[in-house]
Formats: structure tokens, C-alpha cells, sequence
């Protein structure tokens, strides 16, 4: 199979047979094979009706209905476990993403040989509350990632098979594919810029809670990926160099109160003076950090997966 359209929605039910057309239709048109996997993201509106009667009617047409609402990132993560095409297309399905881009984008990676292409919204048709934090989250993600994606939050990508098969999307981490797909060695991302669609049925999910939280999954994902297999790199360092600072300040308190008492002044007590705070402060902190390190490495250690490695080849 050429390839497979992994589409996850909520309460999208008016768009559902538009869009399917449209993709039919790009498909029949470049006599690609495919399938087109909708995953319902427990929608409250009859979208899962819809899908139902798709499928009725084409094979090609297939269905995940999730009891309740989870998010965009499970939704991908079932809907990769099943595809089987060579090349694995996601869009949302509010028709903001075009089908016309397919072809293009499958082009790309079976004789370009990417790994990973990430549609570029150049223009854009939301509201600013919009485009301006996702300017920033943007931003923000290329410095951490060392990916040099304008557009990390497109829905619409090219993926090999392959990738998708060596990725976990969890949580709300759909954001970061391109930067998971880094971790797991498939360094050839690309970029494409594809157009985008003003919404012509129902209102957007965007709220200002998924930029904070975006924040929130790019620091953890940028710290698991760098000391999640040696947390001791980390706490360990960060905990001697606070002991250190620590031992220096209670150093600096007690030679005082010994030069104190040769020169027989004895009134100057060693709580007087704010070093023996930031000794106490450094040292308590510092012990506390390695043994969060110690800690980590011991769950480390005992982790089931900890010497699974991803192999590309074998002769």
C-alpha cells in the first residue's frame, strides 16, 4: 500500500464527507493506494455516524472511536499502530489542511528520502490570538530542538513507514514528532509549504492552555531525551555544585569565628552572619539533588527497556 491518511477529529461531523471526497479524489487522480484511517476522538456530535457510512461504502474507509475524549496525541498513536502504508500522511480534519498536498509530500519521501516532512502554514488564516503564540511556541521549539521547522504544530506531515513504527506519541506530545523522530535517530526532516485552508465548518480547539502546557511537554520532553537514561549526569552535578557552594559559606563562617576568637572577640555569633544560611541552604539543597540523582539512577537501572536499542540494520 502507497499510503495511509491517519486523521483524528472532534466533533468534525460536517466536514467528514468533504474531506473525504476531496482525498478520494487526489488519490484516484495519481492511482495511488491508500486507506484513510479516522479516529474519533469521542466526539459528541454524530461524526462516528459518518465514518460508519464511509466505511460501508469504500474499503478504503477505516474507524477508531475512542469512549471518551483524550487528546490529539493518542488519537495519532492508535492510528499509527495501524497503518500500513509505505508513506503515513496526518491532517486534521477540519479542512484547514489540503489534500491537493499529498502527492507532493509522498513525492518527497520516496525519492527525496526524507525521513520526516512538516507542512509550513506560511499564511495563515486564524485569528492573532493565535498566530502570535504559535510564532513564539515556534521559536522556542527550534532552539531547543536544533530542528529548524517554521511550523512544528501543522497537522498535515509525511512520515516513512518506519518512523512512525519507532516513535511513542503520548500525552500531548503530537507537537514534538519531528523532535521524538530526532531522538529516534531519523535525522532527515524536511519542510514544505503547503496551503492553508480558512475553517469552513464548526470553531477551533486552540485555547491558551495548550501553549502553556506546550511549554511544559517541550522542557520535559528536551530533559528526558538528554538525562533520562543518566539522571545522576544532571542532579549529580547540579547537587556537588550547590554542596560545593555550600562547603565554601560555612568555610568563609567558621574561619571568621576563629579569627574572632584568637583576637578574643567572642560576641560575634556565626547565626549573625548570612553565610551560615547559605551554607546551611547550599548543603542541604546540594545532598537533596544527589540523591534525587542517586534515586533516578536506581529506577533507571532497574527499568525493564533500559538496553533496547533501535537497530536500523543487521547482516
Amino acid at each position: 500500500m502507497d499510503i495511509s491518511v491517519v486523521i483524528p477529529l472532534y466533533n468534525e461531523a460536517e466536514s467528514l464527507p468533504e474531506l473525504h471526497e476531496w482525498i478520494s479524489r487526489v488519490m484516484n487522480e495519481n492511482g495511488f493506494s491508500y486507506e484513510i484511517i479516522f479516529i474519533d476522538d469521542g466526539s459528541t456530535d454524530n461524526s462516528w455516524e459518518i465514518i460508519e457510512s464511509l466505511s460501508k461504502n469504500q474499503e478504503t474507509v477505516k474507524g477508531i472511536k475512542f469512549r471518551r475524549n483524550y487528546g490529539k496525541s493518542p488519537g495519532l498513536h492508535c492510528g499509527f499502530q495501524r497503518a500500513q502504508g509505505d508513506v503515513v500522511i496526518t491532517m486534521d480534519a477540519d479542512l484547514q489542511d489540503s489534500p491537493d498536498e499529498i502527492p507532493e509530500l509522498f513525492r518527497m519521501i520516496q525519492e527525496e528520502g526524507y525521513d520526516l516532512v512538516s507542512g509550513w502554514k506560511k499564511k495563515r488564516y486564524d485569528p492573532i490570538s493565535k498566530t502570535v503564540p504559535t510564532k513564539l511556541f515556534n521559536a522556542t521549539a527550534r532552539r531547543f530542538s536544533g530542528i529548524y521547522l517554521h511550523d512544528f504544530n501543522c497537522g498535515l506531515k509525511a512520515y516513512k513507514n518506519v518512523v512512525i513504527k519507532n516513535i511513542e506519541v503520548y500525552n500531548d506530545m503530537h507537537r514534538y514528532i519531528p523532535y521524538l523522530a530526532k531522538i529516534a535517530g531519523f535525522n532527515k526532516i524536511g519542510e514544505k509549504v503547503v496551503q492553508h485552508q480558512a475553517r469552513k465548518y464548526g470553531t477551533t480547539k486552540f485555547g491558551i492552555s495548550r501553549f502553556f502546557n506546550g511549554y511544559l511537554d517541550l522542557v520535559t520532553l528536551w530533559f528526558t531525551s538528554k538525562f533520562g537514561k543518566k539522571p545522576m549526569h544532571f542532579f549529580g552535578l547540579l547537587g556537588t555544585l550547590m554542596f560545593l557552594i555550600g562547603f565554601i559559606c560555612l568555610i568563609v563562617v567558621l574561619t571568621a569565628k576563629l579569627i574572632s576568637i584568637i583576637s578574643g572577640d567572642l560576641r560575634p555569633l556565626v547565626t549573625n552572619s548570612p553565610y551560615f544560611y547559605i551554607a546551611l541552604t547550599g548543603m542541604i539543597m546540594g545532598t537533596q539533588l544527589f540523591l534525587a540523582g542517586f534515586i533516578g539512577e536506581l529506577i533507571s537501572r532497574n527499568a525493564p527497556k533500559r538496553n533496547q536499542y533501535k537497530i536500523e540494520n543487521e547482516i
